[in-house]
C-alpha cells in the first residue's frame, strides 16, 4: 500500500510540460501527497498559466513559497513595472482569467516549515539571514504576504524594488524593513559575514565576491541547527550536504526539473530524501 509523501520541488518556471513529466515520474496522488514548491512557479518558460491553472486545481495538496519572478509578475500585472524584454507572462496576464490566478499568487506564502520531532524544515526561495532564527524568518515572511493580500499592495510593489538597505536590522521599518525581508528570502545568494547582501553575482559558490560567502556558510548562523530547502540558484549544482537542499536545477535553461521526496527523519536528526529529475523539454 503507498503511504503519504512529501514532495520538494525547485524552480518550475513555467515549464509546465516538464512538471507534468515530473508528478507522472513519482506517481503523485492529490489524495495522498503533498507538494511543496520553492518559489519562481512563473515567467522564462512557456506556459506560465499552465502551471498557475494546475496548482490551483490541487487545492491544498500544492504548498507554495513566492520567488522574484512570482512578486515580479504581480508589479507587472498592477502596472507597477513595466515586463522586461525576456519576460514570458502574457500566457498569465493576456487571458480571461487572469484575475484569479493574480488572486490565488497573493494568498501564497513568503516562507513554509514542517516540524517532526523536534527538527525544522524551513522553506523559502532564496535564502535566510544568518542573524534570523526559523522562527523569525516565519514571522518576518509573515509581515509580507499580510501586505500582499491588503488594500496596500500596489504600494508595496512600487517600493519592492532595489537593494538596500543590504543588511537587516530590527529597526528597519516601512518600505525598507519589508525590501530587506523580501531580497533575502527572494534574491539573496551571497552576504558576509555581517549578513550584509550582495546581489551583483549569480556565479556559483566558489564564485562568491571578495569578502562574501554563500549565505548557508556564514559561521554562526541561526538556522544552522534547521534543514532548510531553496531554489534561486541554478549554478550552485548539487551541494552533497544535509542541511541545505538546493532545488533549482535550471529546467529552464536546458537542466532538470528536481523533486525531493523527504521520507522523514533519520535518527541523525537529518532527513531521509531521494531526488528524483526529469529534462525540460522547454528550454530557452
Amino acid at each position: 500500500m503507498n503511504t503519504m509523501a512529501l514532495y520538494l520541488i525547485g524552480d518550475v518556471q513555467g515549464c509546465d510540460r516538464a512538471l507534468e513529466r515530473l508528478l507522472d515520474t513519482v506517481s503523485f496522488s492529490k489524495s495522498r501527497d503533498t507538494l511543496y514548491f520553492l518559489g519562481d512557479l512563473v515567467n522564462r518558460g512557456p506556459d506560465s498559466a499552465g502551471v498557475l491553472r494546475r496548482l490551483m486545481a490541487l487545492g491544498d495538496a500544492a504548498q507554495c513559497v513566492l520567488g522574484n519572478h512570482d512578486l515580479h509578475l504581480l508589479a507587472v500585472a498592477y502596472g507597477v513595472r513595466p515586463a522586461h524584454r525576456s519576460d514570458t507572462l502574457a500566457s498569465v496576464l493576456d487571458v480571461s482569467d487572469r484575475s484569479a490566478m493574480l488572486e490565488w499568487l497573493q494568498q501564497q506564502a513568503m516562507a513554509l516549515q514542517i516540524q517532526q520531532a523536534g527538527h525544522t524544515l524551513l522553506m523559502v526561495h532564496a535564502g535566510v539571514l544568518p542573524q534570523w532564527s526559523s522562527a523569525t524568518a516565519m514571522a518576518l515572511a509573515g509581515e509580507v504576504e499580510a501586505v500582499l493580500r491588503s488594500t496596500d499592495l500596489i504600494d508595496f510593489l512600487h517600493h519592492m524594488y532595489g537593494s538596500t538597505p543590504t543588511a537587516w536590522s530590527d529597526e528597519l521599518t516601512g518600505a525598507d524593513r519589508l525590501r530587506v525581508i523580501v531580497n533575502a528570502l527572494t534574491r539573496m545568494r551571497f552576504c558576509n559575514a555581517k549578513g550584509e547582501m550582495e546581489f551583483t553575482s549569480k556565479e556559483a559558490a566558489s564564485g562568491a565576491p571578495a569578502g562574501f560567502m554563500p549565505w548557508f556558510d556564514v559561521p554562526g548562523r541561526q538556522t544552522a541547527q534547521d534543514t532548510i530547502a531553496f531554489g534561486h540558484w541554478s549554478t550552485l549544482g548539487k551541494l552533497n550536504r544535509n542541511d541545505v537542499f538546493a532545488l533549482d536545477t535550471g529546467c529552464v535553461w536546458g537542466g532538470c526539473l528536481s523533486a525531493l521526496r523527504l521520507d522523514g527523519l533519520g535518527p541523525d536528526q537529518r532527513w531521509a530524501h531521494q531526488m528524483f529529475e526529469v529534462k525540460c523539454d522547454s528550454a530557452r
